[in-house]
């Protein structure tokens, strides 16, 4: 394992503990109030792309309900067997699942339907173990978005929508050549917008902030 690979796997495990400690009422009130926030991406007639939570990430119900409120088209990550690059499948009213994605323990569904790309896409929804103060993402390590959204970069689609709690922003993040920051950072505290830097040489990491 080369050193930024150590370093990013030992920050996921600093923020992964950050993000499991928050307590339960904390939880409520930062999900409740980063779903207020994110309501402003939600239009009528738009394709928005959510995630299935894992472990103790973000839940955005209170989101899927106020998107089927307002008209929008609700689509969810499809994995296709032996690629990174993402699928997105509608969300359906009775959200009964294909199939698990089996042989993982990330057991994450999977819907039928007709399957989109990311260019095809308004909005994506990203989650997120960790993002630095320019955009730049900290992911679990399996490459799917990152695979997806460098196919998609020439559209311009998606607007890319980072979706966590406060205290899994830090400073700098390690970054490589194909990382790419994303458009916005939402959590509890509110909306951050990003610059679209140059490509930007990799940077050496600063200690997380706490929460």
């Amino acid at each position: 394992m080369n050193h930024t690979a150590k370093h990013k796997t030992d920050l996921r495990r600093q923020l992964r503990r950050a993000r499991q400690n928050i307590t339960p009422a904390q939880r409520q009130i930062a999900e409740r109030k980063t779903q207020n926030h994110l309501s402003r991406f939600v239009v009528r007639g738009k394709r928005i792309a959510l995630y299935c939570p894992i472990g103790s990430e973000m839940r955005l119900n209170r989101l899927i309900f106020i998107a089927k409120q307002r008209g929008a088209i609700i689509y969810v990550p499809y994995i296709e067997p032996k690629s990174l690059r993402l699928w997105f499948t509608r969300l359906p009213e009775k959200a009964v699942a294909e199939r698990p994605r089996t042989q993982s323990r990330l057991n994450i569904p999977q819907f039928s339907g007709k399957k989109i790309r990311a260019h095809q896409l308004h909005t994506l929804i990203v989650p997120l173990v960790g993002i630095d103060e320019r955009g730049y993402r900290l992911g679990q390590g399996g490459g799917f978005y990152d695979v997806s959204l460098a196919a998609a970069q020439r559209s311009g689609l998606p607007r890319t929508v980072g979706v966590g709690f406060a205290c899994q922003q830090c400073a700098v993040l390690p970054i490589e050549k194909h990382d790419k920051p994303l458009n916005y950072f939402v959590c509890e505290n509110g909306v951050q917008r990003f610059r679209q830097p140059e490509l930007a040489p990799t940077q050496t990491p600063q200690t997380p902030a706490q929460c």
